[in-house]
């Protein structure tokens, strides 16, 4: 087990979110940004920037690794962008009003198609569907939840079509 391997998990977190220096066995060198470290295999993810904005990942297996030099510090900004690598395109947050809004326009709709309604939770944030699913914020397919495969399947489909006419 070599020095690296022996660091523990708030050991290695210093080196999250900066651009680091790694060498490795054989004497290979690796550079970019550490998204993260595995606490199990002590391996480090890196990021890697080119021209055309597009994202290398180098996975760097925790064995492997002899030194690690920090080269720079990331700012808020590259912190945020490191974030957004594996975050899918159509993440982005919502206000609470635009949640809201989002809620009670899919509610009427789903009304006016004669699903029945009603809003569960302390805040009513949760939508109930016929007492079988539930749809909670941001109400897209993905958040439909259901033991009930069919009537699962169906109202995303239907949610599908709302979002759809929506844009």
């Amino acid at each position: 087990m070599n020095d690296w391997q022996k660091k523990s998990p708030l050991d290695w977190q210093i080196y999250v979110n900066k651009l680091v220096k790694v060498v490795a066995i054989e004497k290979h060198e690796y550079e970019g940004w550490v998204l993260t470290v595995d606490p199990v295999s002590a391996s480090i993810v890196l990021a890697a920037f080119q021209e055309n904005e597009q994202v290398s990942i180098s996975f760097v297996m925790g064995h492997a690794v002899q030194e690690v030099e920090i080269l720079q510090e990331g700012d808020s900004e590259m912190e945020q962008r490191l974030s957004r690598i594996f975050a899918p395109e159509e993440s982005k947050a919502y206000s609470p009003e635009e949640l809201e809004k989002r809620k009670n326009g899919l509610k009427t709709w789903l009304e006016t198609n004669h699903i029945p309604m009603t809003e569960q939770g302390e805040s009513g944030r949760t939508l109930c569907v016929a007492g079988v699913l539930t749809i909670d914020p941001p109400y897209g397919p993905e958040q439909c939840s259901s033991s009930n495969e069919i009537i699962l399947s169906r109202v995303q489909g239907l949610v599908q079509g709302y979002l759809e006419k929506q844009q």
